[in-house]
């Protein structure tokens, strides 16, 4: 190269330019060492949250929700850990043979797992919630970027179908959504906790650093069911229902003195351990939040009204012909009676009888009485969706309306609330308050429906509802006194009566001389051709009753002999 070409290559810069460039360039690098000896040397948070974002995360901690037990201890609802599947967009890189060897641990096709991974989300999402035992360990084992394991809690109802519609069940976040574990989840849920991991490159946890904050147990539970009475409750019921075809049924078994519910069962029900074929249906429970017209079995309060209003006595003596009208609607029984005292009048459930005796007194005085017993309001056991009947303002009643309320048609009732009314009749004109907790008697104090005198003079009526002539006879329990009342009631359809569905039912107390325990029971549209109260309801009360009384030890209060078992022929011609 000659000396022309190095000339040209020459650059040929003023002095002060390459004076200025330098200077940039030197403040630079000046710029940039103080702001990375600031940053690493003084101060550090800035980077270190940085890094730690990426490296360090905080966990929830899930508390261990609080056990739910029957009044015995025995465990009806409690938390199994379980490992679930999790996964970290991001993260994720597997291949389609790690896809195909996933979804045959997790019983999954590849292109359904393939669907689930591509869940677009800016955080973590659940691939499978819970895994079994089996499956965690060969997801462990696999080691795949952009999922790990999840430490979680899973419900366990040992009681299965048996308690299902009262104790309820949780959802996969293992919060309440129906029965007890819903009315409580406050205090079952406890309080979760916060841990703080260092996570590798891959997001993997590879160590502990500090526990941020403790998760706190949930409270543990227990209730006022008797496990032993709720099995054989839901065992007859179960038979019932199957034995006469129906649609469904329902049982509730009440402590007296205390309010408390001692058994509660629904037909037909579901596994809430098993809930892959999800029928909101099942789940409800029929006996608190279903309503129907509780037929004959509301004729013992028109009789306490107008006994407590001296109109009449138990001997009064009432013409009952083969028809009463009131306004343009015709009154009938399905036996006729020329004269009935008021006593025989509940015995053999008389329409006429009953009406008769309601038309004495004022619209405004019936709605009391039914009112006081607490009709229309919610029976207060503080079980969600628990419905409060209806029963009308007294101003909107006609004379045809409260002479078809007196024998259980223009009302509405659930089984909870018609049971818990008839505690009135059991504790001398004292309703007791309810409670699916376990309580102590001298926690309560009721509240006055009757005076004890007229209490007990009904409590006598629906005793000889049992005996011989009376709708009841298959209520008998041999040892024992057995006071109630049967009730059958034409279901309304489309706005009629149907002529051929029913709802039989049967409310009763023993020991009748001190009654202890109150059972309802009611059969949904019984279809094998028995429909009557007395015959369908009233065997399971028999049966029901029986071994609880024997579970409870409560002392005879009457000869065997005297309360034999027979055939209720009363209520298989045609008795309420």
């Amino acid at each position: 190269m000659n000396y022309h070409s190095r000339k040209l290559l020459k650059l040929n810069l003023a002095p002060w330019r390459m004076a200025t460039v330098g200077a940039l360039l030197l403040a630079g690098l000046v710029m940039v060492g103080g702001r990375a000896f600031y940053l690493q040397g003084i101060n550090t948070d800035y980077l270190q949250g940085k890094g730690d974002a990426v490296a360090n995360r905080n966990l929830t901690l899930p508390a261990h929700r609080g056990q739910v037990t029957d009044r015995h201890g025995q465990l009806l609802a409690i938390s199994t850990p379980v490992e679930s599947l999790w996964a970290r967009p991001a993260d994720l890189a597997l291949t389609p043979d790690q896809v195909a060897h996933l979804a045959r641990v997790l019983d999954l096709s590849p292109a359904d797992l393939s669907t689930i991974l591509a869940h677009k989300t800016r955080g973590e999402f659940a691939v499978r919630r819970p895994l079994t035992p089996e499956q965690a360990v060969k997801v462990a084992a696999m080691g795949l970027p952009g999922l790990s394991l999840r430490r979680e809690f899973r419900r366990y109802y040992p009681a299965g179908e048996v308690t299902a519609q009262v104790v309820g069940f949780t959802n996969v976040d293992d919060k309440g959504q129906e029965g007890v574990e819903r009315a409580y989840q406050d205090w079952l849920a406890g309080r979760a906790g916060e841990r703080q991991i260092l996570r590798d490159r891959h997001g993997n946890a590879i160590r502990d650093l500090a526990p941020i904050k403790t998760a706190q147990m949930g409270g543990n539970l227990t209730l006022s069911i008797d496990l032993r009475i709720q099995y054989l409750a839901y065992r007859e019921l179960t038979a019932a229902v199957a034995k006469h075809k129906a649609k469904g049924g329902s049982i509730v078994v009440l402590d007296a003195k205390t309010g408390e519910i001692l058994a509660l069962a629904n037909q037909p029900g579901f596994n809430p351990n098993n809930r892959q074929n999800y029928k909101p249906d099942l789940m409800r429970n029929r006996a608190v939040i279903d309503t129907f017209e509780p037929g004959s079995t509301i004729k013992p309060f028109v009789a306490a009204a107008v006994l407590e209003r001296g109109l009449f006595r138990p001997d009064s003596v009432i013409d009952t012909p083969d028809d009463f009208r009131v306004g343009n609607k015709l009154v009938r029984d399905d036996h006729h009676h020329d004269r009935l005292t008021v006593t025989q009048i509940i015995q053999v459930s008389s329409n006429i009888g009953a009406a008769k005796m309601a038309m004495t007194l004022t619209p405004q005085q019936h709605w009391e009485v039914l009112h006081r017993a607490g009709f229309g309001q919610l029976p207060g056991s503080g079980f969600p969706g628990e419905s409060a009947g209806r029963l009308r303002d007294p101003r909107t009643w006609k004379p045809v309306e409260q002479a078809t309320m007196a024998y259980g048609y223009g009302l509405s009732v659930s089984l909870l609330q018609l049971s818990r009314a008839y505690m009135a009749f059991a504790n001398d004109g004292e309703v007791m308050p309810l409670s699916f907790l376990k309580r102590e008697p001298q926690e309560i104090t009721g509240e006055r429906v009757f005076s004890a005198h007229v209490a007990r003079e009904v409590r006598a009526m629906m005793e000889a509802v049992t005996q011989e002539g009376g709708t009841g006879t298959l209520t008998r329990v041999p040892g024992y006194r057995v006071a109630g009342k049967t009730g059958t009631a034409h279901k309304l359809v489309d706005g009629r009566y149907s002529p051929n569905r029913y709802l039989a039912s049967f409310i009763g107390m023993a020991p009748a001389s001190n009654p202890r325990l109150i059972i309802g029971v009611a059969i949904d549209e019984p279809m094998d051709g028995v429909y009557y109260g007395g015959s369908v309801a009233g065997p399971v009360f028999a049966q029901v009753m029986a071994g609880s009384l024997r579970m409870l030890g409560l002392p005879p209060d009457a000869p065997e002999t005297e309360t034999k078992m027979t055939e209720n022929t009363s209520s298989t011609k045609g008795g309420a």
